[in-house]
Parts: structure tokens; C-alpha cells; sequence
């Protein structure tokens, strides 16, 4: 369920509340939810995410990205809560490719080399070709 991308991040599809659980179980110390409420019909609220990650000691950070692309500032928020968190990160969206876009993006920015955030994404089953000239 949670595709491993490096020892810092991990990134997932719709999690639930009891996946919170989970995360924290599993060591994670914080969730980053770069899905938007109600982009499909009985997913579960942010609000409801972070009360979970809340009550099982996780940080928690909403990123929220639609369909339409990525900003300067959704980046940016993405690579500081990279920055802030203390051990493993859970991000998530519908499928995972979203937290793995910007994970990119935030680390390219950081300084990490495109080909291995490339090698990163496609061991963990997502393919960075759309943002390839951006890294």
C-alpha cells in the first residue's frame, strides 16, 4: 500500500484514518495529503486525515494539487515539510503520482540529481517523464 520512494519518503493512494495508524506504526512521523477535498465522491476529508495523524502523533501538512499542475509555492511547501520532519514521511493523493511529482520537484530543488530521482520513482512504479525538464 505505501511504495517506498527513499529511507525519507514514502507515498501512497488515498489513505484512510486507520492508515494513519498504520503509518505511525510503521515509524512514519509525519503525512502529507497533496490530495484536495472532494475531488471524488466519498473520500475521506483532509480534516479527518489530520485528526487521525493528530491522534497518533504525526505531523501533518495539506499540499493540495489538482489536476491543473504544480506552483512556485506547493513546492516549496512540500520541500519545508521534507525539511521539518524528523524521520519517514507518508504522502498521498489518488494514485501516488502527484506526492511523487512534487517530492521531485522539491528535492531537484534541493539539489538532487535528476537521474536519481528518476531511478527513485521508477523502482517504486512512477515514471517522472511529465516533469523531466523541470528536474
Amino acid at each position: 500500500m505505501f511504495r517506498k520512494l527513499d529511507d525519507s519518503i514514502s507515498v501512497a493512494a488515498q489513505i484512510t484514518p486507520e492508515d494513519v495508524a498504520d503509518a505511525a506504526r510503521l515509524g512514519f512521523v509525519a503525512v502529507i495529503n497533496n490530495r484536495p477535498d472532494d475531488e471524488q465522491p466519498g473520500q475521506p476529508a483532509g480534516s479527518e486525515i489530520a485528526a487521525a495523524a493528530e491522534a497518533a502523533g504525526l505531523a501533518y501538512t495539506a499540499i493540495p494539487i489538482t489536476h491543473a499542475g504544480f506552483s512556485e509555492g506547493q513546492v516549496d511547501a512540500m520541500r519545508a515539510a521534507l525539511a521539518a520532519a524528523d524521520g519517514p514521511v507518508l504522502a498521498f493523493c489518488r494514485s501516488g503520482t502527484r506526492s511523487t511529482l512534487v517530492w521531485a520537484l522539491a528535492r531537484a530543488r534541493s539539489g538532487d540529481d535528476a537521474e536519481t530521482l528518476s531511478a527513485k520513482a521508477a523502482a517504486a512504479g512512477y515514471d517522472l517523464t511529465p516533469i523531466r525538464p523541470f528536474l
